[in-house]
């Protein structure tokens, strides 16, 4: 079956959390996604309190710029999460918005290379392995977690480009992929992550997620074309859904067709009530899609 998540947007006010992310545990939502967007808010301090605050909704950042963070803090971090939360937690690493990491010196001149070395180093810290590197970007001298999670933790990649895909399915668990990822995309990613795992010898489930822009209720038609043109989104692809909740779950079906494990709603920036935007997806559209 396929998850459906929401997206919790970091345009929205960080005292709003709370309630959205009560919402979206009540209704059914299997996850709830944060971004970690410069420079709205950090993901990894939302994400423990959305988990604090909800029961049994999973919880996702997707994602953590890797050239923001030292992958011996994100692996701490995570592990807590994981130890505080069991099996409610997934953590995805990206490349970050590159003028972004520009913008604070954290760019770096092969986002593939640093991908390839965090990766790698967070899963084997989070597995409680005793981890030295000696890379390009990263460079651990005999570290390991003393608290490291007591089930295993899936490692998630944002990838969007071909290198990318196949890097996420040599050194990952699962991908993130944005959204604008039309559901041919989507295949052709299938197929570049799958290419990437056979090369590394992987035999194991690669969970994909996309996001995809939805709306809902009074104005959704206006809102969700207003925002396509925001992100620059070509008007004849299929991108967004909107609408009641049978033509959202009908305009959904080519991701799930095109092999999305999971589907996360991404709310306009401007939608006027986010908690029940949680509340419909997770009421309404899911069972649709179940």
């Amino acid at each position: 079956m396929t998850r459906t998540g929401g997206i919790f947007l970091p345009q929205t006010a960080p005292e709003s959390l709370r309630g959205v992310a009560r919402a979206a545990d009540r209704s059914g939502l299997d996850e709830l996604w944060l971004w970690e967007d410069c420079f709205f808010e950090a993901g990894v301090s939302a994400a423990s309190a959305a988990l604090a605050w909800t029961e049994r909704i999973t919880v996702g950042i997707g994602l953590m710029p890797s050239p923001l963070r030292n992958v011996a803090l994100t692996a701490m971090e995570v592990a807590t999460l994981a130890r505080l939360f069991p099996g409610r937690f997934l953590p995805g690493i990206g490349h970050g918005v590159q003028p972004w990491m520009a913008q604070v010196g954290a760019k770096v001149a092969s986002p593939l290379t640093l991908m390839r070395e965090q990766a790698n180093a967070l899963r084997s810290l989070l597995d409680g392995e005793r981890v030295s590197a000696d890379g390009r970007y990263v460079r651990l001298e005999d570290v390991t977690l003393d608290w490291p999670p007591r089930q295993r933790v899936p490692v998630l990649v944002g990838a969007e480009g071909p290198r990318s895909l196949r890097l996420a399915g040599e050194v990952a668990d699962g991908t993130i992929l944005p959204g604008g990822t039309t559901p041919a995309r989507l295949h052709t990613a299938r197929q570049l992550i799958d290419a990437g795992r056979e090369a590394a010898g992987r035999g194991d489930h690669h969970d994909v997620t996309v996001f995809v822009p939805a709306a809902a209720g009074s104005g959704a038609a206006r809102r969700i074309a207003a925002s396509r043109q925001v992100w620059g989104f070509d008007p004849g692809e299929h991108l967004s859904v909107h609408g009641s909740a049978e033509q959202i779950a009908e305009g959904l079906a080519p991701w799930v067709e095109a092999g999305a494990d999971a589907v996360a709603l991404q709310p306009t920036s401007d939608d006027p009530d986010p908690e029940a935007f949680m509340a419909f997806v997770g009421e309404e559209v899911r069972p649709l899609l179940a």
